[in-house]
């Protein structure tokens, strides 16, 4: 097996933890949604900790897309046309857990420090 392919397989093999990784947390989540409902918790608690816990899994999963994305390109294929989609996905994906961040938590990444250090 040549060095690229063994590095393509492994960049393959983040990707595949980062896909898992949010199946995962969504059966989870699903599991404690429905253990939360059955046990007559109220279902706005329940209903925000089921998309809590998928947005973690989510912001993971994403993380080990974007892990598997440079790996793939960085070290296999690093032309300016490679790196340029790559920068765009890593982008995308920025936007994404950026998003995703602010939502599960409803403040801005950066002003969480001062917030809890007052």
């Amino acid at each position: 097996m040549e060095i690229s392919e063994f590095i393509g397989t492994i960049g393959l093999a983040i990707d595949v933890a980062g896909v898992i990784v949010i199946l995962l947390a969504i059966v989870v989540a699903g599991i404690g949604f429905a253990r939360g409902i059955m046990r007559g918790l109220a279902y706005e608690v329940v209903y925000r900790s089921l998309r809590q816990s998928i947005g973690r899994g989510i912001l993971l999963g994403l993380e080990l897309l974007v892990a598997g994305d440079i790996i793939r390109t960085v070290a296999i294929e690093p032309t300016f046309t490679s790196v340029g989609v790559l920068a765009v996905i890593v982008l995308v994906r920025t936007f994404l857990s950026f998003s995703l961040e602010v939502e599960l938590t409803g403040k801005w990444p950066w002003s969480r420090d001062r917030a809890e250090a007052g």
